[in-house]
């Protein structure tokens, strides 16, 4: 793991952010494009919390400071989650999980939807973060980038296992190792995130298009190809169409993907980089192919059946968004027994059934043949194993890396 040093970020790194925000990943909303609200704009509060410098970690080493836990008398827990990421009544008017929990256990949950992106809630919760504070909160969901830094700077406490019996036993293969988090030792995901490729068939003249070198060497999707602004996801796929490891790279072949990636500008190949407004181009046939989130393409798919996804045979960029307990929260212990509430088949499938992201829990299929059969079977919720097999990270980056490939990347897509 990264030692702990100042959390200063480059210009190229807030660029980045800044992209991420207003149109990809950070401004997804988690339900659907058709219930989609919009995202709020990046405060400066919370941008200068990540250009900060001279914060002093939590704890440094062993997890973040012991926090008193006041679950036995306080029968409550305060979660701070997406907006559109829990399941609700047709009426809108209740959430059936959170409810069953409470039911089950007595605990009441404070549910809030108060994360609109990342860098923005982040600014909210560091100063107290920071001080070793209770930020208010005892349970957060974050995205696996600011997991990590928050995991890296002491500021999550670590899990009690022994708390977190389906958690452990239920969590898929692919998420339960990430480099960030050895172990999960601090988090759990809430959902996966993947990215894969999708096309127009109508577009394509339905000819099926399943590889980074397809996207690139097709002529007849020339000019109507798009990859992502999230240089995680291109870069990514690209160094994975070329036969390296995402998790295991180095600067080499960082350069060689994106030298990859410039003769498709060059050639004009590619029509443009985009955040998620690709999903409009996609829909209409302006773009016959690009590299798209599965959520994105779950969503598209509900109202044009000519659009297809392929995951290509050298493999796909995973990630997700995480379930962490803050430094001195004061329920963990609750919070443990929401996290593994959602670890348990049947509410996890009435979970994925409405948000239609992976779901990273065993089991979930059966359970969620019984909701909605064509759901069970849709490998971009619950992925199989020809699929999981596949998934690849994007290996953490140091803050020199970053810096540096966010540069090499802001050039190539005319940041």
């Amino acid at each position: 793991m990264e030692q702990f040093e100042p959390d200063r970020l480059s210009e190229a790194q807030l660029a980045a952010m800044r992209r991420s925000l207003t149109s990809g990943r950070g401004a997804l909303t988690r339900r659907s494009l058709l219930r989609a609200s919009g995202v709020g704009a990046l405060t400066l509060g919370g941008l200068s919390a990540l250009t900060a410098c001279g914060i002093p970690p939590a704890k440094r080493e062993g997890g973040a400071v012991a926090s008193d836990d006041h679950s036995d008398k306080e029968k409550e827990i305060i979660f701070s989650n997406w907006t559109e990421y829990m399941d609700t009544s047709d009426d809108e008017k209740t959430r059936p999980t959170l409810e069953e929990f409470t039911k089950r256990t007595g605990i009441q949950v404070k549910y809030t939807e108060d994360i609109n992106d990342n860098v923005e809630f982040f600014g909210k919760i560091r100063p107290q973060l920071a001080a070793g504070q209770d930020t208010g909160r005892d349970l957060i969901v974050v995205t696996d980038w600011l997991a990590g830094r928050i995991i890296r700077l002491g500021w999550a406490q670590k899990l009690d296992a022994s708390h977190l019996p389906h958690a452990y036993a239920n969590l898929i293969p692919q998420f339960r190792n990430p480099d960030w988090d050895p172990g999960r030792a601090h988090s759990y995901p809430w959902t996966g995130i993947d990215t894969v490729i999708a096309y127009n068939s109508k577009a394509t003249g339905g000819k099926k298009v399943d590889s980074v070198t397809q996207l690139l060497d097709d002529p007849s999707l020339k000019g109507r190809v798009g990859f992502l602004t999230e240089m995680r996801d291109s870069v990514g796929m690209t160094l994975l169409d070329q036969g390296k490891d995402p998790a295991n790279f180095t600067t080499a072949d960082f350069d060689a993907a994106i030298g990859r990636l410039q003769k498709g500008v060059d050639t004009k190949q590619i029509r443009r980089f985009t955040g998620n407004d690709y999903t409009a181009d996609l829909d209409k046939g302006d773009l016959a192919a690009c590299i798209a989130w599965a959520g994105d393409v779950i969503q598209l798919q509900a109202g044009n059946p000519d659009i297809k996804y392929a995951i290509p045979a050298a493999g796909y960029i995973t990630s997700s968004d995480n379930l962490l307990v803050p430094v001195k929260a004061r329920h963990k212990a609750n919070a443990e027994k929401l996290i593994d509430y959602y670890y348990e088949p049947e509410v996890a499938a009435q979970l994925a059934a409405f948000i239609s992201y992976v779901c990273p829990v065993e089991g979930v299929k059966e359970e969620l043949a019984k909701i909605d059969p064509a759901l069970a079977d849709n490998p971009l919720i619950v992925p199989d194993k020809e699929m999981a097999a596949k998934a690849r990270a994007f290996r953490s980056l140091s803050s020199e890396e970053e810096t540096a490939y966010e540069e090499k990347f802001a050039k190539l897509i005319g940041a």
